[in-house]
């Protein structure tokens, strides 16, 4: 196993770790992102799209072993994020160290999990 795979399957295994930490914990998610749910409605979107989608997501590559199209559509995800958050610093003027951070975080995934 080379140095650039293990790393893929941490940033797999990251993902899901957030995943299940937004569906088990969203009221707490306010600390770690700045969303703050307003009532059930608002958990059950936290659970399923900071939850649900990064779990299902980075369980991907374990599920479909050997196809690398999934490493792949995981870093996509996670540099379409960065790509995304870059224009909402600049555009919303949130430069906030968490928000920075994160999108460092976003793009060094992607590209370790594109390549």
């Amino acid at each position: 196993m080379t140095f650039i795979q293990i790393l893929k399957i941490i940033c797999a295994i990251f993902t899901i770790v957030i995943g299940v930490y937004s569906a088990a914990l969203p009221r707490r998610l306010k600390g770690f992102t700045g969303l703050e749910a307003s009532g059930p409605r608002a958990i059950s979107e936290l659970r399923t799209v900071m939850g649900g989608l990064l779990i299902g997501l980075g369980l991907a590559p374990f599920l479909l072993p050997g196809i690398p199209q999934v490493y792949q559509t995981l870093g996509i995800m996670y540099l379409v994020m960065a790509l995304v958050r870059a224009v909402s610093i600049f555009v919303d003027k949130s430069t906030e160290p968490s928000n920075l951070i994160s999108l460092a975080t976003e793009f060094v995934m992607g590209i370790i999990l594109v390549v």
